[in-house]
């Protein structure tokens, strides 16, 4: 069950020292769960746990980050994450976000076919999370790797895990410094050191 449903909105309409941009949205929605696995010691098969649990926090977290972006056509770059309270391992939060029962609902509400990008940790409540984001359907495409940030005052609980979702309807402003399918350049670590 979910305790609570946290976002967060960005919009960005400029750069320092540049001016004026095309205005790009960064969302991240997070879900506050009991963690399914505390107080059990070690559990070695967390598979039954995640098919119950994991589908639903996708679709919920989709469809909320849909529905602030304007439609799942609107999402041009996407991530996940993970928050373990400090009772909990990081193989808990990692069960829900890096399974199909997560990841491909979240890839397939938003027409994706690149693998999600992500970031998991553990901490007490407050602990801030920086989500990595890239494109849906193409990961070299520097253009869209970004962040973004949440954190929750009141979680996670010792005994919660947080989930979240995160996405933006386009690239970095302004982003300029090309495209890893079309460098030339290969650099080669030998060649630069002293």
């Amino acid at each position: 069950m979910i305790r609570r449903v946290v976002t967060r909105l960005e919009e960005i309409r400029a750069e320092p020292g540049v001016g004026a941009c095309p205005p790009v949205r960064r969302v991240a929605a997070a879900a506050v769960i009991q963690n399914p696995w505390a107080g059990r010691g070690r559990v070695d098969d967390l598979a039954a746990e995640v098919e119950a649990v994991a589908p639903g926090l996708a679709v919920a977290l989709t469809d909320r980050v849909s529905a602030i972006l304007g439609g799942a056509a609107a999402v041009e770059a996407f991530g996940k994450a993970a928050i373990v309270g400090t009772d909990g391992e990081i193989e808990h939060g990692a069960a829900l976000i890096h399974t199909p029962w997560f990841g491909d609902i979240v890839r397939a509400a938003f027409g994706g076919t690149s693998i999600i990008v992500f970031a998991d940790t553990r901490g007490p409540a407050g602990t801030p999370i920086v989500v990595p984001i890239w494109h849906t359907t193409a990961a070299a495409t520097r253009s869209h790797y970004a962040t973004v940030e949440i954190a929750i005052a009141d979680a996670p609980r010792p005994d919660e895990i947080v989930v979240v979702c995160a996405a933006a309807d386009g690239g970095r402003p302004l982003a300029r410094i090309g495209d890893r399918t079309t460098d030339t350049a290969t650099v080669r670590l030998e060649e630069h050191r002293p």
